[in-house]
């Protein structure tokens, strides 16, 4: 199976057709428009639903029997018809044009698959399983409803309300993690949690003027020696260590899937053999190199 390049497209305004008028392009549509786009829905019949939302004036109904005209200028096409020869011409169509289909619950026809979807707006979490296993996306689905706070879309839009300060007050990347860990795990979420919303953002805006004050703390160095060849086999303390560095220091015989469970954004080097003859040197090297940025740097190392 090939793999999916995951992806969140910005389609306010912009065209998307959907063929089908049933109750899945119902669901379909209903997503489109709460992210602000032009959706047009092609069927002689249409849901009660869409029907109404036609006459709102909210969807664009093309009434008429399907043809490849119905694809001018959409960036996107949806087919939710239960005929499968009309879902694959609408494919070959947008294959042409260079759009990408979807064809519901038909992977192998669609060239992008539509997540299960964990919605704290603006915070939104989608799980695929590359339509391998719908069902079972659907399932980790709703475990994470219960695992992610429902405050969490407050904190999202008030830490972008407040992006430009957070940016000036914390300007390199190791304060700004700093800053949004303490965001996440401090007094903001609990706030916003109770619904109380002024003391959130006035919590956040001290809490800003302290760490535009503040020194930046000392760098850190973390071992994961040795690292265990199969992720799999990762302690929570590896993991935990991966996930904090800023910075990560391993051997040539580290496994990539391992290096892959650390911060995308985290700075990675090569050291050759010759480094780590002598851990006291290559420690105190790399602590003086790091002074004054405050970065959390992992060295791993993995039995040849």
């Amino acid at each position: 199976m090939t793999a999916l390049y995951p992806l969140f497209a910005d389609l306010d305004g912009r065209p998307v057709l959907i063929v089908g008028g049933g109750a899945v392009a119902e669901r379909k549509t209903r997503a489109l428009l709460n992210c602000g786009a032009a959706v047009r829905v092609g069927a002689p019949r249409l849901t009660r639903t869409l029907r109404a939302w036609a006459a709102e004036g909210r969807l664009t109904h093309l009434a008429e029997p399907y043809h490849d005209g119905w694809l001018k200028s959409a960036w996107l096409v949806i087919a939710a018809t239960d005929d499968r020869a009309l879902n694959a011409r609408v494919k070959a169509a947008a294959d042409a044009r260079r759009i990408l289909a979807n064809v519901v619950d038909d992977p192998e026809l669609s060239s992008f698959q539509v997540p299960a979807i964990v919605d704290r707006a603006p915070l939104t979490i989608a799980i695929s399983s590359g339509g391998a296993a719908p069902v079972l996306a659907r399932r980790l689905r709703e475990r994470m409803e219960a695992l992610f706070d429902p405050a969490l879309g407050a904190l999202a839009r008030l830490a972008g309300d407040h992006r430009a300060a957070i940016r000036t007050a914390c300007p390199d990347h190791g304060a700004r993690r700093r800053f949004y860990d303490w965001l996440h795990d401090g007094p903001v979420l609990a706030f916003l949690r109770a619904g109380d919303e002024a003391q959130a953002r006035q919590t956040l805006l001290a809490r800003l003027d302290e760490a535009a004050a503040e020194p930046p703390p000392a760098s850190r160095l973390s071992w994961i020696d040795p690292c265990p060849a199969d992720p799999g086999q990762i302690t929570l303390q590896q993991l935990r260590l991966l996930n904090e560095a800023d910075v990560l220091l391993h051997d040539a015989q580290v496994n990539e899937a391992v290096l892959s469970l650390a911060r995308r954004d985290a700075d990675r080097h090569l050291l050759d053999a010759d480094a780590w003859k002598d851990p006291g040197t290559l420690q105190d090297k790399i602590l003086a190199r790091c002074a004054g940025h405050g970065n959390t740097v992992a060295l791993i190392s993995q039995p040849a």
